[in-house]
């Protein structure tokens, strides 16, 4: 199993970071990306990623790997794609000024998000705002196939800035994923825009001899299974969750 060296950059909350931290941690929470109880688990609230390769990069814990320098690249080269797209794109973005203003702007928000400190000032006021005053023209589903094409586009040919950590590029097409699902959600269009793999799920490392009958009852049926699984019991003898649980509490 890979170990990595993190955190590589010294981190902070930002402006943004712990509001969009609980908002994202209940969106994974519904994809069965994180467990349940994860706004408590302290390597999932954490702004610094876990060495272990088996744990995901958390949104907030990606300014410990990348540090400014490297988000900065990444963010450039995507507007240098959109600054050199079609005009009925392009237009929209240079009315609110120029490509080095777009790299900045953006910078601060992803590095604010990542855990790199105050760096967005007006923190989602701010966000929304620019969404329904400058952009809102590409709040569509016709902007957002675009702006996810550029986008995964700069991401395929971001490779030298992601490190040697492959949970790298996870962890940004979950970041991605989650506010484009919140733009669809708010600006109604369909959320069907993929930037590439998300995050694998975490599986929380489960003691059922130090947990009591009612903290395993109160797991669900697929983290059952899995942790049952992971200690070599064949699950498809167990086809309902009360035959999990009395398994779980056999153990």
């Amino acid at each position: 199993m890979s170990t990595f060296n993190s955190p590589t950059y010294p981190t902070r909350h930002g402006y943004i970071t712990e509001d969009i931290q609980r908002k994202f941690i209940v969106w994974a929470i519904d994809r069965g990306l994180l467990p349940r109880d994860a706004h408590r688990m302290a390597p999932v609230i954490a702004l610094e990623a876990a060495n272990d390769a088996a744990k995901p990069i958390q949104p907030w814990q990606l300014f410990s790997v990348l540090g400014p320098d490297r988000i900065i690249a990444i963010v450039r080269d995507f507007y240098g794609r959109v600054f050199a797209d079609e005009p009925w794109f392009t237009t929209v973005f240079a009315r609110v000024g120029p490509l080095e203003h777009h790299v900045m702007t953006q910078a601060a928000m992803w590095v604010d998000v990542m855990g790199g400190g105050p760096a967005y000032h007006g923190a989602e006021f701010r966000l929304n705002f620019h969404h329904t005053h400058n952009a809102m023209e590409l709040m569509t589903d016709r902007g957002a196939r675009r702006w996810t094409e550029l986008m995964v586009q700069t991401l395929d040919a971001s490779g030298p800035h992601m490190t040697d950590d492959p949970r790298v590029r996870p962890a940004l097409n979950t970041f991605l994923a989650y506010f484009m699902g919140k733009y669809a959600q708010e600006f109604a269009f369909e959320d069907k825009y993929a930037f590439g793999a998300l995050n694998p799920p975490l599986r929380r490392k489960l003691n059922f001899m130090a947990m009591t009958s009612e903290a395993i009852e109160a797991l669900g049926e697929e983290e059952l299974r899995a942790a049952l699984t992971e200690r070599g019991v064949d699950t498809s003898a167990y086809p309902e969750k009360a035959d999990l649980v009395n398994k779980a509490q056999m153990l």
